[in-house]
């Protein structure tokens, strides 16, 4: 027997127009693509494109697990992925923004998530990371307004914008969280480019679609844009890198490993995770499934370089690790 808190508390949630949440209708084995990009001329002798293996670690850090996009792939590849992932992670990384394979690629899911969600309320997250984030940007108004910004290997604490505690993402943020990116140095920035509020506030593709949730000033004192989300849709963006306190270890960089810094990366990854578990979009087999994972694939590693570990991809042939 529900108890009568219980009861009226359910009550609340019908009144309030919330569909009560189906313990049956939760995915509890997430699947969370994430897109490759043009390799430049020193990674190029490895493969055409790469995914910086710090994303897939991350999502899995969260409870979910990775499938690589491949980019420079026909309309049908691109519906099937989308029928059968739970979610997308843009990545960061340099390439155009508007006319990339990776850009391309990132705006055809854009694109359907949208649509699907407008259709039938299909419910498909996207997540935007530093180049991520500003592919956002671009594939909602069609343009480049970024700017320059000094903030590359810069960790800093979030300014959070007045309204932040009504947004999805921060809404249900936990107090020792919310301390940590209000006054610690746990946001990881490594950035040339970003988009300044001012820019946000004269375009009205960006102000109409997306809520400004924090900000922060590069060293030069130059405010960017550093959290965002949009209004309708369970689309969410970081200028800054969530998954480099777990996973990235080069000692040339000055990244806050610290157990703040980890706490703040596992309440994003598990944020991302809980979203995907809100999609039922399944493949269409298990062999299928198995067969898309990132694990049928072996990483490069770097020492020295700003992706530590990395998955390369070519347009014509894809080796798999030999498994057997």
């Amino acid at each position: 027997m529900l108890h009568q808190t219980t009861i009226l508390a359910l009550l609340a949630l019908m009144v309030n127009g919330y569909k009560i949440p189906d313990e049956h209708s939760i995915n509890y084995r997430p699947i969370i693509g994430v897109i490759a990009q043009e390799s430049d001329s020193n990674l190029k002798q490895y493969g055409d494109t790469y995914i910086p293996a710090a994303y897939f670690q991350y999502i899995e850090m969260g409870g979910a697990r990775g499938v690589p996009i491949l980019v420079q792939k026909d309309a049908e590849y691109y519906d099937k992925m989308f029928d059968s992932l739970n979610g997308i992670l843009f990545p960061g990384g340099g390439v155009s923004l508007l006319i990339s394979g990776y850009a391309k690629a990132a705006k055809i899911f854009f694109d359907k998530a949208v649509k699907a969600y407008d259709s039938d309320g299909d419910y498909f997250p996207i997540w935007g990371t530093c180049m991520g984030f500003q592919i956002l940007t671009a594939m909602t108004t069609g343009k480049d307004l970024l700017t320059y910004f000094d903030a590359e290997d810069i960790a800093l604490p979030l300014k959070f914008s007045s309204d932040f505690e009504k947004s999805h993402l921060f809404k249900d943020l936990p107090e020792d969280v919310y301390q940590y990116l209000s006054k610690r140095n746990v946001t990881e920035n490594f950035h040339h480019y970003g988009l300044e509020p001012s820019m946000f506030d004269a375009t009205p593709d960006l102000n109409k679609f997306y809520r400004v949730l924090s900000t922060n000033e590069d060293r030069s004192g130059k405010e960017f844009i550093s959290t965002m989300e949009a209004i309708k849709y369970p689309i969410y963006g970081t200028q800054w890198h969530p998954e480099k306190p777990n996973f990235q270890w080069n000692t040339h960089y000055h990244i806050n490993h610290g157990p703040d810094a980890i706490r703040v990366a596992q309440y994003f990854a598990s944020f991302l995770v809980d979203e995907a578990r809100k999609s039922n979009h399944r493949f269409s087999t298990e062999e299928e499934e198995i067969d898309s994972l990132i694990q049928n694939y072996q990483p490069v590693y770097f020492h020295d370089q700003t992706f530590e570990s990395m998955y390369f991809f070519n347009y014509t042939t894809n080796p798999r690790v030999n498994l057997n």
